[in-house]
């Protein structure tokens, strides 16, 4: 087995809250100056960076995982991940259908812009990003088995958009079986109020909006090879 270092959980520039220099080539760059070998972006509710970081991280022998923070109609957020860019692009267009129409504008909520492999805008999102979808909690793991992704609720022990925060509990017919912590010293007392979390694999990442908050190499995953699909497979 391989210990494999990670942050699951990045923003690029494409999220309104996410800072003009979260560009691919500075997210792989910081990735690999702070040693990790495998890193998440996961935009909120759109995949349509990766593919430029999945592109310019192969020189750096860095696994990128496409992912993204889903905001459920709960406004419950939770990472959405894939083995593979082509399955993270089709969950991209089904949930561009499930968003709710609602004009970004940048003066107020940040620029959504769309990056190539050459740190070049090509595009930008019309829709605010931020939104909540018209996708339930429930439906999510469901929607993971026909996209093959894995679904991981967010941040579970912050004050808001998290699973406990805005449902108030686990249910013991809960689907998934990774949960992340912002802050890992929370997991005890998490457990004792929410006994289904002893059945879960359990990680934390950066929620990174900016470089400088991207993970050292601090928390690590055991995984048979180091591929997306063997980094999907371990957290499965």
């Amino acid at each position: 087995m391989l210990k494999l270092s990670y942050d699951l959980h990045i923003h690029s520039c494409l999220s309104p809250c996410g800072d003009d220099d979260m560009l691919p080539s500075n997210i792989v760059g910081m990735a690999f100056l702070k040693n990790l070998d495998v890193i998440a972006v996961t935009d909120h509710n759109s995949c349509k960076n990766c593919g430029a970081v999945i592109k310019l991280a192969e020189q750096y022998d860095l696994v990128v995982i496409p992912g993204m923070e889903l905001c459920t109609m709960e406004e419950v957020h939770v990472l959405c991940l894939f083995a593979h860019l082509s399955d993270a692009m089709r969950f991209d267009e089904y949930v561009s259908t499930k968003l709710l129409k609602i004009p970004n504008d940048e003066r107020v909520f940040g620029k959504q812009e769309i990056i190539d492999e050459e740190d070049q805008t090509i595009g930008t999102e019309p829709y605010l990003l931020i939104n909540a979808t018209d996708i339930s909690f429930d439906e999510v793991g469901t929607l993971m088995k026909e996209f093959n992704g894995v679904h991981i609720p967010a941040h579970i022990d912050k004050n808001s958009n998290s699973v406990l925060s805005n449902l108030g509990f686990i249910s013991p017919d809960a689907d998934f079986k990774v949960v992340e912590l912002a802050n890992l010293s929370h997991l005890e007392e998490l457990e004792k109020k929410n006994p289904y979390l002893k059945q879960c694999k359990i990680i934390s990442n950066s929620d990174a909006h900016m470089l400088g908050n991207i993970n050292e190499a601090i928390h690590f995953i055991d995984c048979e090879e180091r591929t997306s699909e063997q980094v999907i497979k371990a957290l499965r």
